[in-house]
């Protein structure tokens, strides 16, 4: 068997491999050639760590999960235990090429992490957080040191003593910050207090990870131990020279970038190259390429378009691509079979407990000690015990420096999996809050207090959808009403695995904005941003930007949470398919029709669904210059009704041409119903064109039957009109349509949403709030204080806010 092994070695020092093949009809096998082979390697991996990630999802596990297990998995402990797939797929000859790619995609990554993290809010660190981070540290670290011991005792004898018992503590004492991030996100619990004073103790954890990991590498050298002060000391004078000459570089680079103008390329290549050369330097000092590479991405300044374009231009390609080559790369070196005899399995249990014990019994009585209650101390410890890339890192740079040997390796590796595949299902155990709304009485638009405050909550997809949105308000703020209207403007974002994510997170947090992190992608955000404020500023409207990040099959819970907490009567959605220049509507993503249904599903108020022609045109239309003719298609039914009601609010609006039409014989609405549906007429039709204050509404009844006939009425009503308002479940004696993508919108608003229809009239579906499928329906009660005016995304209901709007805009840097 050793010679089998010397063998190999002399194969592999005398026969490289060469890049590319000349083909199998040259007699090639492309899997004995570097490309081909690194291709389908990539492949493999994608398909094998993407399908896990799938599977995974109904448990709620972030993707770094999935791409541990994959690399296990294709290693020697499943799929590799196969000679001939570990021969031809990952042939020994070819680990060096993957390696490298692999530690190239790593030290962006690091880079992206590094950009994550902001230097000033770690200054604003309050001592709440500070000390659970470093309580949190400190005891796994000390727990880290008595477990070496147990290591070195059993299953690696040979280890070096010194730097062994400084891995063991750093690779206990971790916390993965960026797999945090997505977890609390994932669990909506990233702006409550709990979210915000985990984040903020991960984040010192996390540089202080990489100091001790500095350490590590030092003492990990074989020469003298004067050596390995030398390496600490060209570390630090590393630090302070990247402060002095690099960190002006970078600044100049920011300031010369603008929000609303695209980076130059030169500033995004030098960029790179920095990162590159930062890496070399610190493998030539002896710490390896990575902690260069993240110590630039720390000194990137973080607001402006630069940063936002460097992390846009490079985290799809990096943790989408090469990433995953890391985490089979480690997976290749774990064989779990070496974990053999209840000796080696009962030192994995010993370390996954003293693991756990030290992490989330230092930050639970830390906690308690500040007066956090037990539930939240307990989900806290349960959340700082997350693992991740960086224990990978650690235990991939012990094993390379022979710190570590193959079950050491193997034992530490899965308990980073372990613990970090507990922490979602246990912190939902733990700390699950009844969720709770505010009691509040005015769910609809009709309602007996016709003076009273109308919120609206309104939410868009991108950009484009903006300003409809702002010419729709505008339009129903009703001139002559001494009511004001309140517009909660929710940017619907969904949480991807991206850096930008969650950087996109931290900044709508602090200033409640959306488009925050997108500013240098396009000069749109900007103009946005201005016309969200002038909209604000020159009109009667109160506008408050939201942000909800969220994966899109939850994001639901979002909007109906904020509408619960904002108390808002109606909540606008946009539908799930834009114009095209050609007329037709074509879906954005099939996710938001889902979305939409959803929300109509288990709304608190009333729902209206927007399908935007681009109403008032591409741009936001002043109050002088409304100029709309807006039709109303009334078959009878609470939906009916409110729409009614919010349509006879635009027409107060001297701009607004209001049309009211009535089919009387095309519908067949209840006894109960015909009564009220007479008395909404009465009110919002018949009252104000007695009391002469019609001003530009009319009133027409429509006898019409068949399917044929109401859809020809339909079409000729209209024509020319800029919007058109109905009711969600029209009661109609049969279908317009013969056949629906779309039956959430009902039977007239599944019509008007088709070509058929228009290609130029906007539609309005309304659905009245019932209280019926509303489960957290309460007693109407007297509207209370306002809790908060940024969502990003959507608190956990537990988050009891101990003062009026305290999620405000800085509030990311306090904690409790």
């Amino acid at each position: 068997m050793a010679g089998g092994g010397g063998g190999g070695a002399a194969a592999l020092q005398c026969t490289p491999m060469k890049a590319a093949s000349e083909g199998v009809w040259q007699g090639d096998n492309p899997l004995r050639f570097s490309l081909p082979l690194i291709i389908l390697q990539v492949c493999l991996v994608l398909v094998l760590t993407r399908g896990l990630a799938f599977a995974l999802r109904p448990l709620r596990q972030p993707r770094v999960i999935a791409e541990i297990i994959g690399g296990i998995l294709l290693g020697p402990s499943a799929i590799g235990r196969n000679k001939v797939f570990l021969d031809n797929v990952f042939p020994r000859e070819s680990l060096t090429v993957l390696d490298t790619l692999a530690n190239i995609g790593l030290l962006f990554f690091l880079f992206l992490v590094g950009l994550e993290l902001d230097p000033a809010s770690l200054r604003r660190t309050g001592r709440s957080a500070l000390a659970i981070a470093v309580a949190g540290m400190a005891l796994p670290f000390a727990l880290g040191v008595g477990s070496s011991l147990a290591v070195r005792a059993t299953v690696a004898p040979e280890a070096p003593r010194g730097p062994l018992i400084v891995f063991m503590g750093v690779a206990l004492c971790i916390t993965a910050f960026p797999v945090l991030a997505r977890i609390l996100a994932e669990l909506k619990l990233l702006t409550t207090d709990l979210g915000r004073m985990a984040m903020s103790a991960a984040a010192v954890n996390d540089v202080t990870a990489w100091i001790l990991l500095a350490l590590a590498i030092a003492l990990s050298g074989s020469g003298s131990p004067f050596v390995s002060i030398y390496v600490l000391l060209c570390g630090v004078g590393f630090v302070g020279a990247t402060f002095v000459v690099v960190r002006p570089v970078l600044n100049y680079m920011a300031r010369r970038s603008p929000d609303g103008e695209p980076v130059k390329e030169s500033f995004i290549c030098s960029t790179l190259a920095i990162v590159l050369a930062a890496g070399f330097v610190t493998d030539a000092i002896g710490i390896h390429a990575l902690f260069g590479a993240f110590v630039i991405g720390v000194l990137v300044p973080k607001e402006g378009a630069y940063a936002g374009a460097l992390t846009e231009k490079m985290e799809d390609i990096v943790s989408s691509l090469f990433l995953p080559l890391y985490f089979v790369s480690s997976g290749l070196k774990t064989n779990v079979a070496t974990i053999s005899g209840a000796k080696s399995w009962g030192l994995l249990a010993l370390v996954i407990t003293t693991a756990c014990a030290g992490k989330i019994g230092g930050t639970v009585l830390t906690s308690l000690a500040m007066r956090v209650p037990v539930r939240e101390a307990l989900a806290l410890g349960l959340l700082m015990n997350t693992k991740g890339l960086v224990e990978l890192i650690v235990l991939n740079i012990g094993r390379d420096r022979k710190v570590l040997n193959e079950e050491a390796f193997a034992i530490l590796v899965l308990m980073a999996l372990i613990t970090t595949f507990m922490t979602t299902p246990a912190v939902t155990a733990v700390y699950r809050p009844a969720r709770r709304g505010a009691p509040y009485k005015h769910r609809t638009v009709e309602r007996g207090d016709a003076d009273s405050e109308l919120r609206v909550l309104a939410c868009f997809h991108a950009s484009r959808g903006i300003p409809t949105l702002i010419n729709l308000v505008e339009a129903s703020r009703g001139t002559r009403r001494r009511s004001k209207i309140t517009m909660y403007a929710m940017h619907l974002v969904e949480l991807s695995e991206r850096s930008s994510a969650i950087s996109m997170v931290q900044r709508a947090r602090r200033n409640g904005m959306p488009f925050s992190s997108r500013r240098g992608r396009d000069a749109a955000g900007g103009e946005v941003v201005v016309a969200f404020e002038a909209f604000r500023r020159l009109s009667a409207v109160t506008v408050k930007p939201m942000t909800a990040i969220s994966d899109l099959s939850t994001i639901h819970e979002d909007i109906v949470e904020s509408a619960l907490r904002k108390r808002a009567a109606l909540i606008l959605l946009p539908y799930h398919k834009v114009l095209c220049h050609d007329g037709t509507m074509e879906p954005v993503d099939r996710a938001y029709h889902q979305v939409n249904v959803r929300v109509l599903r288990s709304a608190p108020c009333s729902v209206a669904v927007l399908v935007d022609r681009v109403l008032g045109g591409a741009a936001q239309v002043s109050a002088p210059d409304v100029s709309y003719s807006v039709l109303v298609l009334f078959f009878g039914g609470p939906d009916d009704r409110e729409a009614l009601a919010y349509a006879a609010r635009m027409g107060e609006h001297p701009g607004i041409e209001l049309t009211v039409a009535r089919f009387t014989s095309a519908s067949k609405p209840a006894a109960a119903d015909l009564v009220k549906d007479d008395e909404a007429l009465e009110r919002y039709v018949t009252q104000p064109l007695k009391s002469g204050d019609d001003g530009s509404v009319k009133y027409e009844e429509i006898r019409a039957t068949g399917r044929q006939d109401v859809t020809s009425a339909i079409k000729e009503l209209g024509k020319g009109k800029s919007l058109v308002v109905a009711g969600r479940s029209a009661p109609t004696k049969t279908s317009l349509v013969e056949k629906s993508d779309c039956p959430e919108l009902g039977p007239v608003g599944s019509f008007l949403a088709t070509p058929d229809f228009s290609t130029t009239a906007s539609v309005l579906v309304v659905q009245r709030y019932n209280p019926r499928s509303d489960g957290s329906s309460r007693q109407a009660g007297e509207d209370e204080e306002d809790v908060g005016d940024a969502v990003v995304p959507l608190p956990s209901p537990a988050h009891r806010p101990t003062r009026r709007d305290e999620s405000e805009s800085s509030t990311s840097h306090h904690s409790t």
